[in-house]
C-alpha cells in the first residue's frame, strides 16, 4: 500500500474536523441574514471571546484540581456559552436594532466598528500576544493501514466533530418543531407579516443573535482546545471563513452553512498538504469563486423572489 491511502485519510478527517468549527460559525452568520438580511461582521470576534471565556473558566477551575476532564470541559462550555450569549445579545441591541430601518451600508460599518472595539477590548484585558490553551485531551486514536502506515486521529478532533454533529442536528430540529423555531422561520419569509401575525419580531431576532453566537462560543472552545493557543485576532480570519462558507453553501441556508464549512475546511486542508499551506487560502477562496460564477446563490441557497 503507498502512503497516499493513509494520508488522504488522515487529511480528510482533519479537514472534517475544521470544517465543522467553520460550520458552527458560519451558521451564526446565515441566520442573522436570513431573518434580518445584515451581515453581523462582528460574529468572529464573538468566536474569539467564547474561546477566551473558555481560558478563563478553565484557569480558574484548574488543571490540577482532580476533577475529571470532561467535567472541565463541559464547565468550560457552559460558561462560554452563557456569557458568550450575553455579549452576542448586547451586540444585536447597539449595533443592530437602532439601525435596522437605516441602509444596510450604515449597519455594515456599525458591525465592522463593533468587530474593531470587540478586538481591542479583548487586547487591553487580556494582552494582544499568543496564550498558551493547556491541552486536555492529549494523545490520539491510532489506525494502522498496512506496510507500517498510520492514521492518527487526536481525541481533541474527534470531540470537535461530535460534538459539532450533535449541535447541528438540535439546531435542525429546535428550528424545524419549537415554537421559537416557527416563530424564525415566519420572520425569515417575511418579516412585516409574521409582526403583523403577532409575532415578537425584536425576540426573534434578539434569540436568532444569541443562538449564534452560542454555537460560536462552542466552537472557539473546541478550536483552543485542539490547537493550543489563543489571540485576540483569531475571529478575524475565522470570521472571513465562516461568512465563505456561509456564502458558498448559500447565505440564508442552515444546511448550507453546514456543508459549505465542510467543503471549505476539506478544501482548506487539502490544498494545504498536497500544494502548500502557503496556497490554502488561494484554493479556499477561488473554489468560492467558482462557485458563485455558476450558482450565485450558492449550493443550498434559493434565488430571492422579490415581494411585491
Amino acid at each position: 500500500m503507498s502512503d497516499f491511502l493513509p494520508q488522504f485519510i488522515q487529511q480528510l478527517f482533519n479537514g472534517l474536523s475544521l470544517g465543522a468549527i467553520y460550520a458552527l460559525v458560519a451558521i451564526g452568520y446565515t441566520m442573522v441574514y436570513g431573518i434580518i438580511g445584515m451581515i453581523n461582521f462582528a460574529h468572529g470576534e464573538i468566536y474569539m471571546i467564547g474561546a477566551y471565556i473558555g481560558l478563563v473558566t478553565l484557569s480558574a477551575i484548574g488543571t490540577q484540581s482532580g476533577i475529571p476532564v470532561f467535567v472541565v470541559i463541559g464547565a468550560m462550555l457552559l460558561v462560554s456559552v452563557v456569557l458568550t450569549g450575553v455579549y452576542g445579545y448586547v451586540v444585536e441591541q447597539v449595533a443592530y436594532k437602532p439601525l435596522r430601518s437605516s441602509p444596510r451600508l450604515v449597519a455594515l460599518i456599525s458591525a465592522i466598528g463593533m468587530s474593531i472595539f470587540l478586538q481591542n477590548w479583548v487586547a487591553l484585558g487580556q494582552g494582544a500576544r499568543d496564550m498558551a490553551v493547556p491541552s486536555l485531551l492529549p494523545g490520539a486514536l491510532n489506525f494502522h493501514m498496512g506496510d507500517g502506515f498510520e492514521v492518527f486521529v487526536p481525541y481533541t478532533r474527534i470531540l470537535i466533530i461530535v460534538v459539532a454533529v450533535v449541535l447541528m442536528i438540535a439546531l435542525t430540529l429546535y428550528i424545524r418543531h419549537s415554537r421559537m423555531g416557527r416563530a424564525s422561520r415566519a420572520c425569515a419569509q417575511d418579516m412585516q407579516m409574521a409582526n403583523l401575525l403577532g409575532i415578537d419580531t425584536n425576540k426573534v431576532v434578539s434569540f436568532t443573535f444569541i443562538l449564534g453566537a452560542v454555537l460560536a462560543a462552542v466552537g472557539g472552545v473546541l478550536i483552543a482546545l485542539a490547537i493550543g493557543k489563543l489571540n485576540p485576532y483569531i475571529g478575524f480570519v475565522a470570521g472571513i471563513k465562516a461568512f465563505t462558507a456561509a456564502v458558498l453553501g448559500g447565505i440564508g441556508s442552515i444546511p448550507g452553512a453546514m456543508l459549505g464549512g465542510v467543503l471549505l475546511g476539506v478544501a482548506e486542508t487539502f490544498a494545504a498538504a498536497y500544494i502548500s499551506s502557503e496556497y490554502k487560502d488561494i484554493v479556499a477562496f477561488g473554489l468560492l469563486v467558482l462557485i458563485l460564477l455558476f450558482r450565485p446563490t450558492g449550493l443550498l441557497g434559493k434565488p430571492e423572489v422579490e415581494k411585491v
